[in-house]
């Protein structure tokens, strides 16, 4: 009972002295005012339903960019081919989804029988154009 009744008085002691120190330096507020700050801190509250730290989804070259490779583009498609061996860069060098890359070498292939594109070789015409991505650094590690 002694026990309960020194509890309620420190409780009582630490409201008091609470309520007068923010007096002190917030001062007399009414109810009115009170639910006005309320309504405004509601309205600046940040947006919770999207995540700011959600990396935004990463868009391979030709999707991005809304290119449809074609055999008879051969500029293009010698991008994606060795200089020197004239083999079919990966997925994860070339960096396109799974569905352009295999669009990709599909064209290639069509071009190579076609005759519009080498089979070991990529045409002097097309050696000095800008590179797509850096063969030497892949994009993902390979899994082997």
């Amino acid at each position: 009972m002694i026990l309960n009744y020194c509890f309620r008085k420190v409780v009582e002691n630490f409201v008091k002295s609470r309520n007068q120190y923010f007096n002190r330096f917030v001062g007399n507020i009414s109810n009115q005012e009170m639910k006005n700050e309320e309504f405004l801190t509601e309205e600046d509250m940040p947006d919770l339903d999207t995540n700011p730290y959600k990396k935004e989804k990463q868009q391979c070259l030709l999707c991005r960019l809304n290119i449809q490779p074609d055999f008879k583009n051969v500029r293009l498609l010698s991008q994606f081919q060795s200089r020197y061996t004239g083999r079919i860069y990966g997925r994860h060098i070339t960096g396109l989804c799974k569905n352009k890359q295999e669009k990709v070498e599909r064209e290639i292939l069509k071009a190579q029988n076609a005759g519009l594109m080498g089979y070991f070789t990529k045409d002097l015409r097309y050696i000095n154009d800008p590179p797509l991505f850096d063969p030497n650094r892949p994009l993902r590690p390979h899994k082997y």
